[in-house]
């Protein structure tokens, strides 16, 4: 009698320990070799089975150590840097991006973009010439304080007070006009950069004046009130005057002439290059005050030359593609 019951209450256990096993019972879902990714992969499943995807967790546990693929992006502050930076990393498909943006000028280097050659869509296995375009690094080009300063006041109109300042503040800006350029007569025996500045003044039938001169202006600013001001100006010419008055309008002050071109060198770029601007002076009366405008001309010009040389450099020396524009996201 003890046998039989000592025999009906194993069976429960054993049946249990059985059920336990088979419902506790997993099998790792390999991934076919042959994996068509164009065809869908459907499986079913029975009721109260969960399938767990075991993928992330693997690759979070690959990459404990080690990284499974380069990623990020490095700003850098200088040139010279985002040149060493693309000799250290450069492989077989990596590439420049140049954007010529006159706010925000950058260069990006991008070491593992996609190789060259048309894309295949439908590969079993993947697009063999795609990349994760994750690995990059970023210039962005720093203006100089004087390109700044006169890109935010080129084309303002200022004041008498506002004028004077500007001029005395940024009077190592400008530069008197050489005997040629003051000549005004195009010459193989002048510098290329001054029959640019004379073929400029004869576009625009204006005559380049002197800093002393500008000075003179910035001090007599200071001491008249617009409302004691006339403005002449010659059309023949292209010659303007500003006549001085005294406090009862007196028509005896001495008239001064006021050139309409001035010459500025600047650089571009933090610490670099100065390039050499015609600026022009132009003033407006309305009234009883006087506004005067000072308009850098044809700053994209200096602006594309500068990014260009610059560009042209990295290109050089590290020898990669170059593309103009702003690479996939």
């Amino acid at each position: 009698m003890t046998e039989l019951v000592t025999q009906t209450m194993q069976n429960p256990a054993e049946t249990m320990r059985d059920i336990m096993q088979e419902i506790g019972h997993h099998d790792p879902i390999e991934t076919p070799a042959e994996l068509d990714l164009g065809k869908a992969q459907l499986i079913t499943l029975p009721d109260g089975r969960k399938v767990s995807d075991l993928t992330d967790k693997l690759r979070e546990a690959a990459g404990y150590l080690k990284p499974l693929r380069r990623a990020g992006t490095a700003r850098l502050d200088d040139l010279d840097s985002l040149v060493a930076w693309a000799k250290r990393f450069q492989g077989e498909n990596s590439v420049l991006f140049a954007k010529p943006d006159m706010q925000k000028p950058t260069l990006t280097c991008i070491a593992d973009y996609h190789l060259a050659g048309p894309a295949q869509p439908v590969a079993p296995a993947g697009d063999p010439t795609a990349r994760h375009c994750h690995h990059r690094a970023i210039y962005s080009f720093p203006l100089s304080e004087e390109w700044k300063d006169w890109m935010r006041i080129s084309g303002q109109p200022l004041d008498k007070d506002e004028m004077g300042e500007f001029i005395e503040a940024h009077a190592k800006d400008i530069m008197d006009p050489t005997p040629a350029v003051l000549g005004g007569t195009i010459s193989d025996k002048n510098e290329p950069w001054e029959n640019r500045l004379i073929q400029t003044a004869q576009k625009i039938e204006g005559r380049f004046g002197q800093l002393s001169l500008l000075l003179a202006m910035s001090r007599r600013f200071q001491v008249h009130e617009t409302s004691d001001l006339t403005v002449k100006t010659n059309r023949d010419t292209g010659e303007s005057e500003i006549q001085f008055l005294n406090e009862h309008k007196g028509a005896d002050g001495k008239p001064l002439n006021v050139p309409n071109l001035i010459t500025i060198a600047i650089p571009v770029f933090l610490n670099g290059a100065p390039y050499r601007l015609p600026v022009r002076f132009r003033y407006r009366k309305a009234g009883a005050s006087v506004k005067f405008i000072l308009t850098i001309y044809n700053p994209e010009k200096a602006f594309e030359a500068a990014f260009d040389e610059a560009v042209a450099t990295a290109r050089d020396a590290t020898g990669l593609p170059m593309f103009q524009g702003t690479p996939e996201i």
